[in-house]
């Protein structure tokens, strides 16, 4: 039988602990949009939350569509702060994601159109999406 090596992580313990951190602290808005995506809510689209990419934590991330999801409260909308978020957005997008952004006034307000272009953007992105098997659970 061949050893069991432990994982070796790319993600910094510091950056993994922000993310746990923010999961256990989320906005209303961040509340609101999770129970609309977890589960494979959203078409079969499997979502995760507070995940590390690069040196940013996204807010919501679909791997098999290459999507990213960002909520952003009043905070990111000075010249200073767009112009992080583009920094941010860019170095995300280098890696291979796209990325939506939202206001959290979005979220609380127009929560079936924020939902439609989540939809249209995973559906464009990974048009052939099927919920996963669940095999081995129960054993």
């Amino acid at each position: 039988m061949a050893e069991q090596k432990s994982p070796t992580w790319k993600v910094s313990s510091k950056l993994r602990s922000n993310a746990r951190t923010l999961r256990r602290n989320s906005t209303d808005a961040e509340r609101i949009l999770w129970s609309e995506l977890r589960d494979h809510r959203l078409n079969g689209a499997g979502f995760r939350r507070q995940v590390p990419i690069a040196n940013y934590i996204a807010d919501f991330v679909c791997h098999a569509a290459r999507l990213v999801i960002e909520l952003d409260g009043g905070q990111h909308f000075s010249d200073q702060a767009e112009q992080a978020d583009a920094r941010r957005s860019a170095v995300i997008e280098a890696k291979g994601f796209q990325v939506l952004r939202f206001s959290n006034h979005d979220v609380m307000t127009n929560r079936a159109g924020v939902l439609e272009t989540i939809a249209t953007a995973v559906a464009a992105r990974a048009p052939t999406l099927t919920l996963p098997r669940k095999s081995g659970r129960g054993d």
